[in-house]
């Protein structure tokens, strides 16, 4: 929900495709991924930023889509860093991160350095939009769990 009023950008002109199943590499790194989509992939970006200044190289993977499913990227990347972070905006039983983490498990458990970890809004309801931004996962939610996972 925060998506649709939290940033803008330039769009292209003329006409223009985004692959349905594909995701995107937003941004290159070597020492943990960064799995997300919608909002959270600005959540990311700020978080990766941060870390940078510690000497930390995210990288952030944009699934773009759920479903289909890019599974290829994920492992490239998850083969590539050897940690990952997963970062949902959904409650932890909710959403897509439970899918991804198990993907990752079937695909290249022998890759991870530690486990994945996941970021995600309580398991709670949907709180009113005065508490929301209490309620969603935020950058500093995502710096602290890349700092767990780095330490493991």
């Amino acid at each position: 929900m925060k998506l649709y009023r939290s940033f803008r950008q330039e769009v292209p002109e003329g006409e223009y495709t985004v692959e349905i199943g594909k995701a995107a590499v937003r941004r290159e790194g070597t020492d943990v991924s960064i799995i997300t989509y919608g909002a959270m992939v600005q959540e990311a970006v700020k978080a990766a930023e941060e870390l940078e200044k510690e000497g930390v190289s995210a990288e952030i993977i944009d699934l773009r889509t759920i479903s289909p499913l890019d599974v290829d990227t994920i492992v490239a990347s998850v083969k590539k860093t050897n940690r990952v972070v997963v970062v949902q905006e959904a409650q932890k039983q909710a959403g897509i991160a439970a899918n991804v983490i198990a993907e990752i498990n079937d695909r290249a458990i022998l890759s991870l350095e530690a486990p994945v970890m996941r970021v995600t809004a309580p398991d709670s309801v949907f709180p009113f939009a005065q508490a929301e931004t209490v309620w969603l996962p935020n950058h500093n939610d995502i710096v602290e769990r890349v700092k767990e996972v780095l330490a493991f």
